[in-house]
């Protein structure tokens, strides 16, 4: 069975090795690019279009969560179905019990021939029933699906780790001023490089913490992930509006700013 794939592996040598075995038990299986970092990762994916995915789970830049993220968000309307994701991880219980809850295949490191075996039959399983049945589900939509609940496992607490109280005020420091800024003032969190854009309605800030490691501080009731880069206070977004192409744009009370939602989050959005 002939198919494409791309590996995104930061260690040469495992990237190396795991190119040789899916050569040996898949050799209709072509790797379109290899590559070393989740920004990458995204890139070629989006421009070359494999019809399967490795991704390391851990990665400079981006894990490889965010990478399939990044992509189940940008990959085109009319593009080739949404790649099959594999995730290659070191041995944790708590992002295999993830991976396993969102019905995601992963193999350990370091690849063992019979695991890997397995996950390649499953895959050309997957790709012969999206090539034969017209009725299946359309693939970017079975991904996001899948990734929703990917990312919900991955956000919740590992087991036996208390919920810490969310964040009432936050410092944001400009030179040697620290300006406290209540919680319920913000109306959005935006992810600027190593920082975070922060949005009230008077002012802006910028806080040097990464948007994933600011979201598991906030309560998750009041502040909603509406796309990869930005989370927004729900009782700030005035309107939900779609367009002809089923894209949802949100307005702010008293603000001008608008917000785009990702696929990932626009289930969030349903008229009662």
């Amino acid at each position: 069975m002939k198919a494409t794939v791309l590996i995104a592996e930061d260690e040469a040598l495992l990237a190396a090795d795991l190119q040789a075995q899916l050569t040996r038990l898949w050799p209709g299986l072509r790797c379109v690019a290899s590559v070393a970092d989740g920004e990458a990762a995204v890139e070629r994916a989006l421009v070359l279009q494999p019809d399967v995915l490795f991704l390391d789970i851990r990665m400079p830049g981006m894990t490889g969560l965010e990478v399939a993220q990044a992509l189940a968000e940008d990959w085109p309307d009319l593009g080739k179905p949404f790649p099959l994701l594999v995730f290659v991880t070191a041995y944790d219980q708590y992002a295999l019990h993830a991976f396993e809850h969102a019905a995601v295949d992963y193999v350990l490191k370091p690849v063992q021939p019979d695991r890997l075996e397995k996950t390649c039959a499953r895959l050309q399983a997957a790709l012969r029933q999206r090539a034969q049945s017209q009725a299946a589900e359309p693939s970017l939509e079975a991904a996001i699906h899948t990734l929703r609940e990917l990312l919900h496992a991955d956000a919740a607490r590992p087991p036996g780790v208390p919920a810490a109280s969310p964040l009432r005020v936050i410092q944001a420091s400009v030179g040697n001023t620290i300006t406290m800024v209540p919680i319920t003032d913000v109306l959005y969190f935006e992810a600027a490089d190593k920082y975070v854009r922060l949005v009230t309605a008077e002012r802006e800030h910028l806080i040097r913490i990464s948007l994933r490691e600011l979201q598991l501080q906030l309560d998750p009731e009041c502040f909603w992930q509406i796309h990869r880069s930005t989370i927004v206070r729900c009782d700030a977004i005035a309107t939900a509006i779609r367009d002809d192409a089923g894209k949802l744009t949100l307005t702010l009370r008293g603000h001008p700013d608008r917000l785009s939602v990702s696929r990932l989050y626009a289930d969030r959005f349903r008229g009662l």
